[in-house]
């Protein structure tokens, strides 16, 4: 069994290293002289890697592994966000913990579901759980009709969707920062939208614009994020936080690049693999405005680097992050909002605009959303 269980693990190691990203949960036990496999996965590479290193090894073995989607599902593998903010948990459950959010109108991937909840995958390629209420479940066909679907993006910290063109009628939903909705309709003052579910209702034209005209626009710039950044100050921190309600600190750098066209990883020590190597061997000379500041633990003989917060260089020393609150620290000692304790935990600096904005991790590139 232990042949079997190092197997087994070399897979994982080589195509599910993530568990954040990917599932490969498999077992094994004997059962009558064979080993019985059982568990899931969302691939069919690993799973097929899996069956060649039993039979090249002449293991008999009894095939008990569901690949995702779950074919329970029937043809409804695609999601869209119902609600302004979606919390989305790590086990299926409302006591469950809050692993991350998802915004109105995002499309996701549905791996299976349990007990009224779904497992389903962001575009981030996160995976966690939603409950029935947080997702509508749609076809391929109808997947595809709304991505092709003309579409606004909110770009205010928050708005509301009303039942009549105007302020003083009755509300539908609040919208925050990033939500996507289908343009039924548009005026000057309103704009008549629809959700996913086609409840229909009116936002401020003021408070919006058109996603594919918004995605198209790539030049995201130093500026751009800093300023998109700032509008976040005072906002709490919220433990999975990825939106204008409540942020965590990865949440925060997240949905600050989202709004500049660019998809991050979901936590801090995945978005640390993202983008160029910043020197900050001797000094912080080389950061410039819009760098991802790391902190956490540096790699040493007896541990190996640990990456537990996120910040947004500004320049000049001074940098802001999601740590109680939306909030500005300085890496520099003679400054008033020095933070000892980031200093002496920073470990790296990652340049992500014109590094990492390329590609699927562009708005406009991925298959989530286009």
């Amino acid at each position: 069994m232990e042949q079997i269980e190092n197997i087994i693990l070399e897979i994982k190691k080589n195509y599910a290293p993530d568990k954040r990203v990917a599932v490969f949960n498999i077992t094994s036990e004997n059962k009558n002289g064979n080993v019985l496999l059982s568990g899931e996965t969302d691939n069919s590479e690993a799973l097929n890697e899996l069956v060649y290193q039993l039979k090249l090894n002449e293991i008999n073995y009894e095939l008990n592994v569901k690949m995702l989607p779950d074919k329970n599902l029937g043809d409804k593998k695609f999601g869209i966000i119902n609600l302004s903010v979606a919390n989305l948990r790590t086990e299926l459950g409302h006591s469950a913990e809050m692993a991350t959010q998802a915004l109105l109108g995002t499309v996701v991937k549905v791996l299976k579901s349990e007990n009224n909840w779904y497992m389903i995958q962001t575009p981030d390629k996160y995976i966690s759980w939603v409950d029935e209420d947080g997702i509508l479940c749609v076809t391929e066909d109808e997947m595809k009709n709304w991505k092709e679907s003309e579409k606004a993006i909110i770009t205010k910290s928050n708005s509301e969707v009303f039942y009549n063109p105007n302020e003083k009628s009755e509300k539908i939903s609040d919208l925050v920062l990033g939500d996507i909705l289908k343009i039924v309709k548009i005026d000057k003052e309103f704009t008549k939208v629809e959700f996913s579910d086609l409840r229909q209702g009116f936002v401020k034209s003021e408070d919006l614009q058109n996603f594919k005209l918004w995605q198209s626009d790539t030049t995201a710039s130093a500026e751009k994020v800093i300023a998109d950044s700032k509008n976040f100050i005072g906002i709490p921190y919220l433990w999975g936080g990825t939106s204008s309600k409540g942020v965590d600190c990865s949440g925060f750098t997240k949905t600050v690049f989202y709004m500049n066209r660019i998809i991050l990883p979901r936590d801090a020590s995945q978005q640390v693999n993202a983008g160029e190597m910043v020197n900050t061997d001797s000094n912080f000379d080389n950061l410039q405005p819009g760098d991802l500041l790391f902190f956490g633990k540096k790699k040493s003989e007896n541990q190996n680097e640990k990456i537990t917060h996120v910040a947004i260089y500004l320049g000049d020393g001074k940098y802001i992050h999601s740590s109680g609150r939306v909030r500005y620290n300085s890496l520099f000692k003679d400054s008033d909002i020095f933070n000892e304790y980031r200093f002496n935990s920073f470990v790296k600096a990652k340049r992500i605009l014109g590094n990492f904005d390329k590609g699927e991790n562009l708005v406009k590139n991925n298959s989530f959303y286009n």
